[in-house]
């Protein structure tokens, strides 16, 4: 049986601290525990079957991101957008909207590009700049409910671990962030949950302004992500009072999205197959055979998710834990209809079945013949 990975406690990081996000991006990738035979696994001793059952529980919760058409087309066009905003620093940058539902993997992807985006830099120009300080190409803040500006830069800072981060005007935290973002060689500044942003009140409209501000002083590309944030006021060209303050936002911000698989026809049939294909190989369970998920699994994990990837993983790994710790070392319909899932795939599932049912709906190619997506 294979030892255990040398490598730092990802489970015990954050992505509000650089250190988290260079951890996260720069850890080697974990190796997959061996596919052990039902035989090979009870002749395990005590000591390495404990050892085996944990390495494959940390592996089946990790199993992701799976290279969907949805992630690929995302990654595209961000870097369509990264790549086209080198201006020279006297030009303002356009900033990205990444909205969808939840569920559908847009903070994955978003940050699977940011962990590339960081790699990719630090391969090419090295840890350090010119200047002697720690490169730092990707930042990234997440928000909170009733955020004001100040609060906003603070968490810059602390992403920076800037020591001037406890004390300080909302303005005097803003030129810190700058200095960071300089000094540091940041181009790319991830703001997650922006829809917690409420646009509309006083913390709303200074924080928006903000962005404009960093948009138009900071070298960096602002990516957003958020729910349904054309609705709640981004691109909105006036606010309540009748002030034209987000109209350099909408005019600067392009929208992007992810969908959520459909089966309406051939080729997003075989793009289901495909990702079950992929998903399926990485799983670790000692009866696992050929085609569990892609022929046997298809339409049941479709009408459990309702083609969520977020809920499709979450139903795959908890399905997995369950496999091992109980011996059956398989999925099938009866252990995972033990599984329970996210309130709003439940609420989906009875109506779905039904047209699965009644031969409006499938998942099945007409041709099995996909071919594994790499």
């Amino acid at each position: 049986m294979q030892p255990r990975p040398e490598s730092p406690p990802l489970d015990n990081l954050t992505l509000s601290r650089k250190e988290g996000l260079k951890a996260l991006a720069e850890t080697p990738k974990r190796t997959q525990p061996e596919l052990l035979t039902p035989k090979d696994k009870a002749n395990l001793g005590e000591a390495a079957r404990l050892e085996y059952e944990h390495l494959r529980s940390v592996w089946h919760a990790n199993l992701g991101p799976i290279r969907t058409p949805q992630l690929k087309a995302l990654h595209e066009d961000l870097w369509d957008i990264i790549d086209s905003n080198q201006q020279d620093g006297d030009k303002a940058k356009g900033a990205v909207a990444v909205d969808a539902f939840p569920g559908l993997g847009k903070t994955t992807a978003v940050l699977d590009f940011a962990l590339k985006y960081h790699r990719k830099v630090i391969e090419r120009e090295g840890a350090f700049t010119a200047a002697g300080h720690e490169r730092w190409p990707v930042c990234r803040v997440g928000l909170t409910s009733n955020i004001g500006m100040k609060e906003f830069n603070r968490s810059l800072l602390e992403y920076y671990a800037h020591p001037g981060r406890k004390t300080g005007t909302a303005a005097l935290f803003a030129q810190r962030a700058l200095d960071c973002v300089l000094e540091c060689e940041t181009k790319i500044l991830v703001i997650d949950d922006l829809h917690f942003l409420k646009w509309h009140d006083r913390n709303g409209t200074e924080v928006s302004n903000h962005f404009k501000y960093i948009a138009n002083e900071f070298p960096v590309t602002l990516i957003f992500i958020g729910v349904e944030l054309g609705n709640r006021g981004l691109y909105s060209e006036e606010n309540t009072r009748g002030d034209i303050t987000l109209a350099q936002t909408a005019r600067r911000t392009t929208p992007l999205t992810m969908e959520p698989f459909v089966v309406t026809n051939e080729k997003h049939r075989v793009e289901w197959r495909n990702m079950l294909l992929a998903l399926e190989k990485r799983i670790v369970l000692c009866r696992k055979f050929p085609g569990m998920l892609a022929d046997e699994l298809s339409d049941y994990l479709y009408i459990r998710t309702t083609g969520h990837i977020g809920s499709l993983m979450t139903l795959i790994n908890r399905g997995c834990q369950r496999a091992a710790r109980t011996g059956a070392e398989l999925l099938d319909e009866e252990l995972l209809d033990q599984v329970k899932l996210d309130a709003a795939a439940e609420r989906a599932r009875k109506a779905l079945a039904k047209k699965f049912a009644h031969g409006k709906l499938t998942t099945k190619p007409r041709a099995r013949t996909a071919k594994t997506v790499a």
